[in-house]
C-alpha cells in the first residue's frame, strides 16, 4: 500500500512540475491542442506555427505550454501537454522502457557535434580513445550522440573515455584551461567554438554519414492522445511541419521573431547564426528511417538493452497519420519574407563578430548558450543575475 501511495504521489508531482499545467482528459476529435516547449533555439517551428497562424489554418485552437527540461519526457507521457518536437535520441531509451509517446514526422537535422581542441593531436574519432571529454550533462543529447559515434568505431564509452560535466556555455573555457581534450555539444555552441578558433570538428551531425541524413528532432506526441485524436494529431503535425519549412525559408526572420516574442534568452544575431546552420526540411519517410538508425546504433553503444529488438522498437515508436505524407510535404508552400534569409557563409561570420564584441561575463554567456543541450541541474546557478554591461544583449 505504501509503495502504491508513493508511486501515485510521484506521478502527481511530475504532472504539476513538468509544465505547470494540469493534465486534462482528451476528447475525441477535439480541435484544441496543447503544444509543449522549453524555450530553445531549435524550437523555432513551434513559435512560427503559433505566431504565423499555421495551427489555426488547420482548424485548431493551440495553447503553448511552457515546460522545464528536467521533467519534459514525463510531462508529455503523463498528458501535461499533447505534442511537441524534440530529440529522437533523448526519447528512445524511455520508449524502450515503456514510455507511451509516438514520433510522427521529421523536423530538422544537424544540431550535434563532437569537437577536439585545436592544440591537441586529435583528428579522428579513434584518436579520442583514452581522452577527457566535456559534456553539458550525462544523458544529454550531445552525450548520447558521442556514445553512438564511439560505439560504431569500437570505442567503449564507459571504459575508454573520461567524461567531465560543465555548463554548456563553459565548454570552451574547459578547452582553454586544458581540463578536457574534446567536447560534445549542440548548436549554437559548436559554431561558437569553431568561430573562436578553439576546436576542430571530429564528428558533425550535419556533415557526416549516416548522421547528415538523419533527423535529430521529430514531432512527438502523447500516445493516448494520438490514439484518441488521430485527426487532431495529424493537423497539429502538419502545422509544425509547415512551421519547419517556414523557418528553413526564413531563418533570419524566424530567429528575430523568437527573440522579440521572448520565447528564449538570446540575441537576434546569435539566434540567426544557430538557425542558419540547421536544416529544417520536413520529412516522414526519412524521419522513420532515422528512428531505426538511431535505435540500432544506440544498441551498439550499449545505451539500449542487449535484448531489445530495435526494429520492433522503431515500429512501436513511429506512427503514420492520415494526411501527413511526403507527398503532402512536396505541395507545401510558405511565404518568403523580405530580408528573412541568410547567405550560406553568413552564420560563421555572424558568430565571429559576436565573439569579438562579447564582453559579458560567463553568467550572461551561459544564459545565451545553455540550449538545447543543457540538462538541469546546471553546475552553475541557472538563475544567477546577469550584468547590464553585456555587449551582446545591448545590441538588441
Amino acid at each position: 500500500m505504501t509503495s502504491k501511495l508513493i508511486t501515485a504521489l510521484s506521478l502527481a508531482v511530475l504532472l504539476m512540475a513538468g509544465c505547470n499545467k494540469k493534465s486534462g482528459s482528451t476528447v475525441r476529435n477535439s480541435n484544441k491542442v496543447r503544444v509543449g516547449y522549453i524555450g530553445l533555439t531549435c524550437e523555432a517551428p513551434i513559435y512560427a506555427a503559433y505566431e504565423k497562424g499555421f495551427f489555426r489554418e488547420e482548424g485548431l485552437e493551440p495553447e503553448l505550454v511552457k515546460c522545464n527540461w528536467a521533467t519534459y519526457k514525463d510531462a508529455l507521457a503523463l498528458g501535461s501537454y499533447d505534442i511537441t518536437h524534440h530529440l529522437v535520441m533523448y526519447f528512445l531509451k524511455p520508449i524502450e522502457q515503456g514510455l507511451d509517446v509516438r514520433f510522427l514526422a521529421g523536423i530538422h537535422r544537424g544540431c550535434l557535434r563532437v569537437q577536439a581542441g585545436v592544440k591537441t593531436n586529435i583528428h579522428t574519432i579513434e584518436d579520442l580513445k583514452g581522452k577527457r571529454i566535456g559534456v553539458p550533462g550525462m544523458g544529454t543529447p550531445p552525450f548520447v550522440f558521442a556514445n553512438r559515434v564511439f560505439g560504431t568505431h569500437g570505442i567503449d564509452a564507459g571504459k575508454d573515455i573520461t567524461w567531465k560535466v560543465y555548463p554548456a556555455g563553459e565548454l570552451g573555457l574547459a578547452i582553454d584551461k586544458g581540463e578536457v581534450d574534446a567536447v560534445c555539444n549542440a548548436e549554437p555552441i559548436g559554431s561558437l567554438l569553431i568561430a573562436e578558433g578553439k576546436v576542430r570538428n571530429i564528428a558533425d551531425q550535419i556533415m557526416d554519414a549516416p548522421y547528415k541524413d538523419e533527423y535529430c528532432c521529430e514531432v512527438i506526441a502523447n500516445g493516448k492522445w494520438v490514439d484518441a485524436n488521430p485527426d487532431t494529431a495529424a493537423r497539429a503535425t502538419r502545422a509544425l511541419l509547415k512551421g519547419a519549412k517556414w523557418v528553413e525559408t526564413n531563418p533570419r526572420a524566424a530567429a528575430v521573431m523568437a527573440v522579440e516574442k521572448k520565447y528564449l534568452a538570446s540575441t537576434p544575431e546569435l539566434n540567426t547564426a544557430a538557425l542558419a546552420r540547421l536544416r529544417y526540411i520536413p520529412s516522414v519517410h526519412m524521419a522513420e528511417e532515422s528512428v531505426h538508425t538511431a535505435g540500432r546504433e544506440m544498441k551498439v553503444a550499449k545505451m539500449l538493452s542487449p535484448e531489445t529488438d530495435t526494429e520492433a522498437l522503431a515500429k512501436r515508436a513511429f506512427m503514420h497519420l492520415d494526411g501527413v505524407t511526403d507527398e503532402w510535404i512536396k505541395t507545401l508552400e510558405v511565404e518568403k519574407v523580405a530580408g528573412g534569409q541568410v547567405s550560406p557563409d553568413d552564420d560563421i561570420r555572424l558568430i565571429a563578430e559576436l565573439v569579438r564584441q562579447d564582453t559579458g561575463d560567463s553568467c550572461c554567456r551561459r544564459k545565451m548558450f545553455d540550449q538545447p543541450d543543457q540538462d538541469p541541474p546546471n553546475l552553475a546557478d541557472p538563475d544567477a543575475p546577469c550584468r547590464e554591461t553585456n555587449a551582446m544583449a545591448a545590441k538588441q
